[in-house]
């Protein structure tokens, strides 16, 4: 194994964690934050999830497949419960992008790894779904995770597509994170130059974009929509104030007013943490990694 190889794995596996962490501390409504825990789950459940996670996701010779099933494994051994099932799902081929294509554009890169994706790694990453038994999991006339699966992790993805922005992510190449969540924390990070705050925006952006995946399982597509109006509000209204910590106080109230009834957007959260893993990866393609 090359030296490159390695030094790319160490700087992937940084990126990742990073980007974990770096989620954890913008303040999203109805999510697990460094402002307030919620759901029955603690901010450090989520951090010994990415540093375990790190320690497997970013492993050179590993299938994407692999890059799944190891992560999720390590996670339920370090907290027991599931925390990042859509975060690693999301970030498995992207990191398999920077580690084994090298065409200095991440996103075609991510692209190509879609494409090469196997029925090895489907059985793979259906094994991680049932090991992390998502809630509101249900069974699927067609390719249901609890069956050897005879397709392609792709296929399986844009099978489920339509019902799951994670699946969507797979079928459309990845479309929403580098066009909504790239562009609004770049966008953002130009006017406030808070990280955190790019986040934040991220995270209302596809919460105001889509019916949040994990709500719609929980609680209905009726929930899911109301969710997504009263974000589409909050981000209008964010996005407007030249201080977005001013708005701090009107955040933390709708973060409270989900929390009661239950309602966590953790699929927002998980592109979130995708879009901050694209934006650094990108950052790295023309310098290459530190």
């Amino acid at each position: 194994m090359s030296a490159e190889v390695n030094q790319r794995a160490e700087f992937a596996a940084r990126a990742f964690k990073a980007a974990c962490l770096a989620e954890l501390e913008a303040l999203k409504p109805g999510n697990v934050h460094i402002f307030a825990d919620g759901h029955g789950m603690v901010i450090q459940d989520f951090i010994h999830s990415a540093e375990a996670a790190t320690q497997v996701i970013a492993q050179p010779e590993s299938s994407v497949g692999e890059r799944i099933l190891h992560s999720i494994e390590a996670t339920q051994a370090a907290v027991g419960h599931n925390t990042n099932l859509g975060i690693v799902l999301l970030c498995a081929p992207m990191i398999h992008a920077v580690l084994h294509v090298d065409r200095g554009n991440l996103r075609r890169d991510i692209g190509s790894v879609l494409d090469a994706l196997t029925v090895a790694d489907a059985v793979l990453a259906y094994r991680a779904i049932l090991l992390a038994s998502p809630a509101g999991l249900r069974e699927s006339p067609r390719h249901d995770v609890r069956t050897e699966p005879q397709i392609t992790l792709l296929e399986a993805m844009r099978e489920a597509g339509e019902r799951d922005l994670i699946a969507q992510q797979y079928a459309n190449g990845f479309a929403d994170v580098f066009e909504i969540g790239v562009m609004r924390y770049q966008e953002t990070l130009r006017r406030w130059e808070r990280p955190a705050w790019s986040a934040t925006a991220v995270y209302l952006s596809f919460l105001a974009e889509f019916p949040d995946s994990h709500i719609v399982r929980k609680y209905g597509s009726a929930a899911a929509l109301r969710v997504r109006e009263q974000a589409a509000v909050t981000l209008r209204l964010m996005l407007e104030a030249d201080n977005p910590k001013l708005f701090m106080r009107d955040l933390l109230k709708f973060d409270g007013e989900l929390k009661s009834q239950g309602l966590n957007p953790g699929t927002s959260a998980d592109l979130t943490v995708a879009t901050l893993l694209a934006v650094s990866l990108q950052n790295a393609d023309a310098k290459g990694p530190e």
